[in-house]
């Protein structure tokens, strides 16, 4: 399995090696040898299962092979902890080793706080002031983008303000201020995303919109494509016009192995795209998304589904070849579904969907044919959602604006397990680690586990 964390793997892999030849000197028994090797190559493996390095885990398909996790919570029912955050926030939280990181605003600050995950204390909290206060919407507060890190050092996005590497002690390492600004009516909210030595980042939407890849060690830029949307940003007290302001691309990239070679998928207005990550150079496109893209690609079985929003678009790709693959590769499409913010989930040839409006949806992966929908309601007065599925053990975990966490089954015949309410508002994901849930709401942030 192809791991967005590679270079940290690959570190402990040689780690694990270097220690292999040394028992080997040191003549222990063969049988011996054997269990300290298999013992270090386990602590490798548990890096890809228990961590969730970024927004969507290691893999960005918000899949997990995490076991065991809790099934029934409340806010007195299996809370390891709960730790009030300043201000609210969209924001998902990441977790690596013992530490939990998530980005915050508070008043004029862009910031990053990590804590540590057994009791939820606070260890440091690290950012700027911004330079202009942005416009969003009041649905979207500042620093919506989250974090993503590697093991030794965590990335975020503070939007206009640029994209700023810390180590694990709060220490800047590098910050790229320069990018420009990042300007729409309704806020950004693009995280950024670690693979190799590169970071990428879609730094939009706005009426400048580029997908740039920098060197994660030096925040130097590697490449830079700018997207021409056509957005175009109101000017002070002129009406927005739908044509030219419900345009842009809120996709976090998202990478995947094709024929071979890795591609980093993008969704942009009107198209689905996939790039060599190494140099920028674009493989391919398919036509067929609406002008407005909050999701990020999710693919399986050979297959790329790329989800508008604004009751947009749907197109199904095997990808691959080259040029416009419209004609060649595009599987189906379907020209009118809800309105999406959240991502989905594929497992077993079916994709499933928590849509913005409260409406679960079941489809099939190869024909893209509605296998099941349903409205899912629980104590929380709203239950508009735009949490991303989370999937573990063939469940599907959500939260909505109401605070409702729903857990349904990734099945072709609809069941909801339970819906555990905490009686606060998130338009966050919910992110697992080591058997525990950690949960952004707009008043804290729960740590959620199995107690005795």
């Amino acid at each position: 399995m192809r791991i967005c964390i590679r270079h940290r793997i690959v570190a402990e892999l040689c780690y694990t090696r270097r220690m292999s030849a040394r028992i080997q000197m040191d003549f222990f028994p063969c049988f011996l040898r054997s269990c300290v090797t298999a013992a270090l190559t386990a602590s490798v493996i548990s890096l890809r299962a228990d961590n969730w390095p970024a927004w969507r885990g290691p893999l960005g398909t918000g899949i997990s092979e995490e076991k065991n996790l809790a099934l029934k919570w409340s806010p007195t029912e299996n809370v390891k902890w709960r730790v009030a955050l300043p201000e609210p926030g969209n924001s998902t939280p990441i977790v690596w080793d013992d530490r939990v990181f998530v980005t915050q605003a508070v008043g004029e600050r862009r910031t990053l706080m990590c804590f540590h995950r057994a009791e939820g204390k606070l260890l440091w909290q690290e950012g700027i002031t911004t330079r202009r206060k942005e416009p969003t919407h009041g649905t979207n507060p500042y620093c919506s983008p989250s974090p993503v890190t590697d093991g030794e050092r965590v990335i975020v996005s503070f939007a206009s303000d640029g994209l700023y590497c810390y180590d694990f002690s709060g220490k800047e390492l590098w910050r790229r201020d320069d990018l420009g600004e990042q300007i729409h009516i309704w806020g950004g909210g693009v995280s950024p995303v670690i693979d190799g030595n590169l970071c990428f980042l879609n730094f939009g939407p706005g009426e400048r919109t580029i997908l740039i890849a920098v060197n994660k060690h030096t925040g130097r830029t590697v490449w830079q494509n700018p997207e021409p949307t056509g957005y175009r940003h109101p000017k002070e007290g002129e009406k927005p016009e739908q044509s030219n302001t419900y345009i842009g691309s809120w996709t976090t990239p998202v990478l995947m192995k094709v024929e071979g070679r890795d591609q980093l998928l993008m969704s942009w207005p009107r198209r689905l795209a996939a790039y060599d990550p190494q140099s920028g150079r674009e493989l391919w496109t398919c036509s067929g998304l609406n002008p407005l893209v909050y999701t990020s690609p999710i693919y399986a079985e050979g297959i790329v589904v790329s989800m508008g929003g604004f009751n947009g678009m749907t197109i199904a790709v095997r990808p691959g070849g080259s040029g416009d693959i419209t004609e060649s590769r595009r599987l189906w499409h379907l020209p009118r579904t809800k309105q999406r913010i959240g991502s989905g989930v594929i497992h077993d040839g079916h994709i499933f969907i928590h849509n913005d409006p409260g409406v679960a949806e079941c489809f099939e992966l190869k024909t893209g044919k509605l296998v099941w929908e349903e409205r899912l309601t629980g104590q929380g007065k709203s239950g508009v959602n735009w949490s991303s599925v989370l999937l573990a053990e063939g469940r599907c975990y959500t939260i909505t604006q109401g605070g409702d966490c729903f857990v349904f089954k990734a099945s072709p015949q609809f069941e909801r397990l339970t819906v555990n309410s905490l009686g606060e508002p998130s338009n966050s994901s919910i992110a697992p680690s080591n058997g525990q849930l950690f949960i952004r709401t707009h008043r804290a942030l729960w740590c959620i586990g199995k107690t005795p």
